[in-house]
């Protein structure tokens, strides 16, 4: 390369350092946009923590990991190579014994130790540049120029964001230190209101249950999850396949029935002793009659229709088709829109003091930046198990007047509040507690 031309492309880093917004930016330009200067086949760079120098950028990394082990071992090798300020040129010819053999597995044979330095010329890092041409002067030359650019754009940046912590310096004086320890222990007192975090769900609170009328199997529903539905409609039917084959053989045992009841009868004519089994054949009729309008009567249930308006909630029909059920068995609800609120789940260890009519606020997963008010209108006495398998306790909330119902089934993050309490109590109140759990005093 010409002069002319390397005074070209250390102007353009340069210019590419001095744009970089971030210390990551910068870094990356350090070890990847100097090779336009001058060819290399690796770079890593340092940067000075006490007395130890870390890893923090290497060629063609977007990211360094520092327990592989290669950053391992060039770790330690830095720790171990001059930091005079002085830009120095290695050859593995004059690496140590235990150095000898890890630089021939991990690096090239020439290695070029640039250092960078701040404002003031106190060592900061260095970057590490190893090629396997030895390094010449004009190119040491270029890179200690080059170098200093970097070291001024580092230094700027760190002390960019020391002065964005400024201000605080004057609270290290130990007046004003033992002026904010008091505003802190007095903002201890400030009264604010205790509250907790649960999931929620919106829910119907006077739904009506819809349950199964006798034992069978769900064989089909006739509506949607949440949809809208009248006084009449078919809501879902049981499978009838084994009701029709009880009906079939019912009828078919009472047509027997009657034709022996009937040669009884035409028996009797002749013989008297064959009119005690009259009675008896009968008898077996009026059994079999009975059977069959028992057998009627259930297949006349197998539909179950809505007894009033409202939106049927329950879960997918996927679900329920083909599950056997039990005679009463909730399979939906029926609810009104207007009769939505809320159903929290507090959990034993987050639960705090409740009385009726406490502040409820809804944020909805939905709608997170739309909270719903309510009021507690039911909290449970004993905890039970709550849909996560957590033991909780049940609270009910109604929606305040005026307030835009969301529709039933969505879920969210209901905030609870409780009494007035002082701001120490409420941020000590869970260490406290568990500090007891523990010491038992």
């Amino acid at each position: 390369m010409s002069d002319a031309s390397d005074l070209g492309v250390l102007l353009q880093i340069e210019a590419r350092a001095l744009e970089a917004e971030t210390v990551a930016a910068l870094r990356f330009t350090i070890v990847n946009e100097t090779h336009a200067l001058t060819p290399y086949r690796q770079a890593a760079m340092f940067e000075l923590e006490g007395e130890r120098l870390r890893l923090v950028a290497a060629s063609g990394l977007v990211s360094v990991a520092n327990d592989s082990p290669f950053a391992v071992w060039l770790s330690g090798f830095a720790q171990r190579l001059p930091r005079d300020g002085a830009i120095h040129r290695l050859d593995i010819a004059d690496a140590s014994p235990d150095d000898a053999e890890g630089w021939g597995e991990w690096l090239p044979e020439h290695l070029a130790l640039v250092p960078l330095r701040d404002r003031r010329g106190a060592f900061k890092g260095m970057v590490l540049y190893a090629a396997e041409q030895p390094w010449s002067d004009r190119a040491c030359e270029l890179l200690g120029r080059l170098h200093a650019t970097y070291g001024y754009c580092l230094a700027g940046m760190r002390q960019t964001s020391q002065d964005r912590w400024r201000w605080l310096r004057p609270m290290a004086k130990k007046r004003n230190r033992w002026i904010l320890a008091g505003l802190l222990v007095l903002s201890l007192f400030v009264p604010v209101r205790l509250s907790v975090l649960a999931p929620a769900e919106v829910v119907a609170l006077n739904a009506i249950a819809v349950a199964a009328p006798q034992d069978g199997v769900v064989g089909s529903f006739a509506v949607a999850p949440n949809a809208k539905v009248k006084a009449g409609d078919l809501l879902f039917s049981l499978d009838d396949s084994s009701l029709l084959n009880r009906l079939a053989v019912a009828r078919k045992a009472l047509e027997i029935a009657q034709a022996d009841a009937h040669i009884a009868q035409q028996r009797a004519f002749d013989d008297l002793k064959s009119k005690a089994d009259v009675a008896v054949a009968l008898g077996r009729v009026r059994e079999k009659e009975a059977e069959l309008a028992a057998v009627e009567t259930q297949a006349q249930r197998v539909e179950v229709r809505a007894d009033r308006d409202g939106i049927a909630i329950f879960s997918d029909t996927n679900d329920w088709i083909g599950r056997p059920v039990m005679t009463g068995e909730r399979v939906m609800q029926l609810a009104q829109p207007e009769d939505g609120g809320i159903q929290v789940w507090l959990a034993v260890a987050d639960a705090i003091n409740l009385e009726l009519d406490a502040p409820v606020r809804l944020f909805l997963h939905t709608d997170p930046l739309s909270p719903r008010s309510g009021r507690l209108v039911e909290a449970s006495y004993q905890a039970t198990l709550s849909p996560d398998s957590v033991a909780s306790y049940k609270l009910r909330a109604k929606f305040d007047e005026g307030t835009e119902l969301p529709r039933i089934g969505l879920r969210g993050t209901a905030r609870i509040s409780g009494d007035w309490v002082l701001l120490g109590y409420y941020l000590f109140r869970r260490p406290l507690a568990h500090l007891r759990e523990w010491s038992g005093l």
